[in-house]
């Protein structure tokens, strides 16, 4: 990359902050086994097909003696899913630490993920594509994918890569599925004899691979403090302007912690939190009654403006819109034949109208014509609804938009209402990483050399204490079984990482609740401003807010 930016150039400068115990010599760096982890749900599942694999212990890095520390290894690495800032960092505190156990080590990287593996397409990592970048955003050192090893044919070619190479471990780094794959890659390694660790890197700017070992995903930090910035100066736009109701559209299917952390980072007028309205059973109905009651409340004090923030995953928590979506996918898959033979869109969405339920019928004909459209055409490979392209904040603004024109019938509100809407999702996954993640990305890698270092197969890199600062910070590992349960998929019951969704009941989430009905009203907006990489620490490292909730 020529040309490069004076920031892009700063950054490869940077030396990121880790626990102090990483900054010994290996000698002395001991695992130390601390107490057995089992799976919450499932275990004897679990047990027959983690045969080799289950009821191991936790591992905590600490001061003791290391009698491999100068051992010369070979190690693979691979990044699996979307990007987040810091995967490179991960791969640079890998490299270093292998090379610092012996110069002869060698990296290798399968490009495009897991089907690199799979394929035996690969490139040596050495010490000046690292430094080239280092403390930068994106995966593109070696691109990354979203091939799955399911097959017996994928298991196989992928041990017989890791043969060819004469791998030590491999180290894969992603998400809740990525990790899921490394466990069954770790148990497939130990039932044919070999000794190849498969070691886990936690990835995802959901936010939902956590656990009581793991505080936080990496690139969730960064991601966040991308998104918080525009959406504070959205904030800082609407009141300015006086004319807009903004409604963002923020990344995360599966939970809301995105949507909770820029809330608490931004204070919208209205937040929806999806794991809330499922809890709370919340209709469709109610949610656009939320929205349109801040409206009337803030057009009542001449404030026709405001912010809604809207995770991508809502509508499939809705309790009426999960029926109905349920209902189209199996419809779909009855008749699929039959659909696809239909003239045009508009016979298509008449076609599934008529073969619905009752209800469902009537809530799909109440949506707007794009809504009906994008359920009905936008699909998986499985031939399910695609949730993360329907346009939720364009159905939203369409019913609230509705609900006034009622309300301004009966009376009960009067003022102007304008709106804009927005998604934002590619935007955070390759910025460059914040100081916090930088330094955790690092110290992930290292880590994640430690547990290769000494065998340990199955595992995945954990570092608590996270709200601390850096040297505090407390590496280790733990089982990767340990965070599954069994789930149905596609048919089958199979082993999973379990999602860890927002917890209603948890210090973030209740710090959120308190203070919603006065940001419903005000213009208490908080302006986080853009991300900064120099100056004081206040500024510069301090984690998420959801981090530092709940780590005190």
């Amino acid at each position: 990359m020529s040309d490069r930016s004076p920031l892009h150039n700063a950054r490869f400068a940077y030396i990121p902050k880790m626990p102090e115990i990483l900054g010994s010599s290996l000698a002395s760096i001991e695992a130390v086994p601390v107490s057995v982890v089992e799976p919450a749900h499932d275990k004897e599942a679990l047990k027959k097909i983690f045969a080799h694999s289950y009821g191991k212990p936790a591992i905590r890095f600490s001061a003791g003696s290391n009698p491999s520390s100068n051992k010369t290894m070979t190690l693979g690495v691979l990044l699996s899913g979307g990007p987040a800032p810091g995967g490179h960092n991960v791969i640079a505190g890998l490299f270093d630490g292998l090379k610092k156990a012996s110069p002869n080590s060698r990296l290798i990287g399968f490009k495009g993920g897991p089907g690199g593996l799979v394929d035996n397409k690969y490139q040596e990592i050495d010490a000046a594509l690292v430094d080239s970048y280092r403390n930068t955003g994106g995966f593109d050192m070696i691109g990354s994918g979203r091939t799955k090893i399911e097959s017996p044919e994928q298991f196989a070619k992928s041990l017989s890569v890791a043969r060819e190479h004469s791998l030590d471990a491999l180290v894969v780094v992603g998400g809740d599925d990525s990790n899921t794959n490394a466990a069954l890659l770790a148990e497939y390694f130990a039932s044919h004899g070999e000794a190849i660790a498969v070691v886990g890197v936690p990835k995802t700017i959901d936010g939902d691979l956590k656990n009581e070992w793991i505080e936080a995903s990496f690139g969730f930090d960064t991601a966040t403090k991308v998104y918080s910035e525009l959406i504070g100066n959205i904030c800082r736009d609407a009141p300015s302007g006086r004319k807009y109701w903004h409604f963002i559209r923020l990344m995360g299917r599966s939970a809301s912690h995105i949507a909770l952390e820029c809330a608490l980072q931004t204070r919208p007028n209205v937040a929806l939190i999806s794991e809330e309205i499922e809890a709370r059973k919340t209709s469709l109905s109610a949610i656009v009654e939320t929205i349109a009651a801040s409206v009337a409340a803030r057009a009542a004090g001449g404030e026709n403006f405001g912010v809604v923030l809207i995770p991508e995953g809502l509508i499939e928590f809705v309790p009426e819109m999960k029926v109905l979506i349920a209902n189209i996918n199996e419809l779909l898959a009855r008749d699929a034949e039959a659909f696809k033979a239909l003239p045009s869109l508009e016979a298509q969405v008449g076609f599934v109208a008529e073969q619905l339920p009752g209800e469902s019928r009537a809530l799909f004909l109440s949506l707007p014509a794009d809504i009906r459209a994008q359920l009905c055409w936008d699909r998986d490979p499985h031939g399910n609804v695609q949730v993360s392209r329907i346009e939720t904040e364009k159905l939203l603004v369409a019913m609230v938009k509705e609900r006034l024109s009622a309300m301004a019938a009966q009376g009960t509100y009067k003022g102007k209402f304008d709106y804009q809407t927005h998604f934002m999702g590619y935007e955070g996954r390759c910025a460059f990483p914040t100081n916090f993640d930088a330094d955790y990305c690092y110290s992930l890698g290292f880590t994640a050399f430690l547990l290769a270092l000494n065998g340990l197969s199955g595992y995945i890199a954990s570092i608590r204490g996270l709200a601390a600062p850096a040297s505090e910070w407390v590496p280790g590992g733990i089982p990767l079984v340990s965070m599954m349960n069994i789930e149905r998929r596609h048919g089958a019951d199979k082993p999973v990482i379990r999602k860890a969704l927002v917890e209603l009941e948890g210090k973030a989430f209740k710090r959120f609740a308190s203070q919603r009905d006065r940001w419903s009203k005000s213009s208490d907006y908080r302006l986080p401003g853009s991300i900064q990489y120099f100056g004081p620490p206040a500024v510069t490292d301090m984690p998420s807010i959801l981090l530092q909730i709940e780590g005190k």
